[in-house]
Formats: C-alpha cells, sequence, structure tokens
C-alpha cells in the first residue's frame, strides 16, 4: 500500500505517516526544507523498513506541485491515499493584514490541494478505488479571530472537498476532510499553556487511519476534532 503525505516532516503530518509506516504503508512526502526531508527519510526506513520517496516542494507554486507529481508517477504506478495536508497560518484581520495575505494562503492552503489532486487523479481513477484526505480546521466552520485569510482559504478548502466527494463517490474514491481544533505543533511553540489544553497530533493520525479502515460501502465524510476544553 502507498500513501502520499504533502508537508510530512512536521507535526500533523508526520503524526499521520507515523501511523501509516507502522502498518507497512511505503511514503511519498514533500517539505519545503531537504534537510528534514533527509533525516525524515532516514528516520522512517530505519524505524519501519518501508520505501520513503522524498522531494523539496513549495506546494503554493504549482509548477513545484506539478514536478512533485511528475516525480511519484515516475516510480509509483498506484497510489492508494492521498493527504493534502500542506498549509500555513498567517494570523490578521481582514481589514488589517497585509496586502497579498489572502493571495498567500489561498495558494498554500487550497491551491495546493487543487493542482495536486486534479494531477494525481487519473492515477487513483484508473485503480477505481482510494482515499483522499484534506487538512482543514475548525476554521472552515467557524470563522477564527483574527484569523482573517486564513479562514476564508479554510472556507475554500471544505468547499472543495464536498464538491470532490460528490464528483467521486461513484467511482469508488473516498474523500474525507479533516477538521482539527488546536494541536500541538510547530504553530504553538512557546506558547505557555498546559500539554492537556491542546490535542496531540497522534490525536489526528488515529481518527485518518480508524476513517480509511472501513469497508468500501462507508466514508466518513468529515472528521471535526477539538480539545476537550474546547477552542482556543
Amino acid at each position: 500500500m502507498k500513501i502520499i503525505i504533502t508537508g510530512a516532516t512536521k507535526g500533523i503530518g508526520r503524526a499521520i505517516a507515523e501511523k501509516f509506516a507502522a502498518e507497512g504503508f511505503d511514503l511519498a512526502v514533500c517539505a519545503r526544507s531537504e534537510a528534514d526531508l533527509a533525516s525524515f527519510k532516514k528516520d522512517f526506513e530505519g524505524k519501519y523498513g518501508v520505501e520513503v520517496l522524498t522531494k523539496a516542494t513549495d506546494m503554493s507554486k504549482k509548477n513545484e506541485v506539478l514536478a512533485f507529481v511528475d516525480f511519484i508517477k515516475k516510480r509509483w504506478s498506484e497510489v492508494d491515499c492521498v493527504v493534502n495536508n500542506a498549509g500555513v497560518f498567517l494570523p490578521g484581520e481582514i481589514s488589517a493584514e497585509p496586502d497579498g495575505q489572502l493571495e498567500s494562503q489561498i495558494e498554500t492552503n487550497l491551491y495546493s490541494a487543487y493542482h495536486f489532486t486534479r494531477a494525481m487523479l487519473p492515477v487513483m481513477l484508473a485503480k477505481g478505488s482510494g482515499h483522499i484526505f484534506n487538512m482543514c480546521s475548525i476554521a472552515s466552520q467557524i470563522a477564527y479571530p483574527n484569523g482573517g485569510s486564513y479562514s476564508i482559504s479554510k472556507f475554500a478548502l471544505l468547499g472543495f472537498s464536498k464538491v470532490l466527494r460528490e464528483e467521486l463517490k461513484t467511482k469508488g474514491i473516498k474523500v474525507t476532510a479533516i477538521l482539527p481544533g488546536a494541536t500541538w505543533s510547530d504553530s504553538w511553540a512557546g506558547v505557555t499553556l498546559p500539554e492537556s489544553r491542546l490535542m496531540q497530533a497522534n490525536d489526528i493520525a488515529i481518527a485518518v487511519w480508524a476513517a480509511w479502515q472501513m469497508s468500501p460501502a462507508a466514508v466518513v465524510e468529515d472528521i471535526v476534532i477539538r480539545p476537550q476544553l474546547g477552542d482556543l
């Protein structure tokens, strides 16, 4: 079995990679840092004995997204699961955020998944099965204070997921939107909060794995996960 995870070297992406690699999945992953990818490849191949394909990619740039797809297609003829995890949070209010912030958030959080999925779909459609997970956010449902363009991009990603679900449901391909609340990652580095206040990245990975395991007759369309004490 083979899984592709974008933005996989840290946080939720890495936790999902750990879960699937432990179950014997080969991995194709990208991130912007060559050093992080080299470390990831060494760790995962050594620990799990699976194949790990890596390519440095800025997912906000269409040409790099398509280059990553070409890199995968030259090595794999089939793909079972795609996790569109790459994304970034830039805070700000619409009235005050820097000019160009909306474009930046849309390119990274929406266009990355759109272009990557479109380019990989022929491989999945040819097989007639597969599962696509899109990393949305609680901000896809409720506008975050100081969320600005980030919330706009995540609302759009949820919309993309819903359209994709309708288009692919008769073709054997499942689509799941993941909507996590506050989860420990680099975005929260340095925050002085008790560990229990935020979710663990592995919590999200467990939910993704559970959705993947279901029979072909069932699909989890949305996974909404929040900290036990509520959103931050």
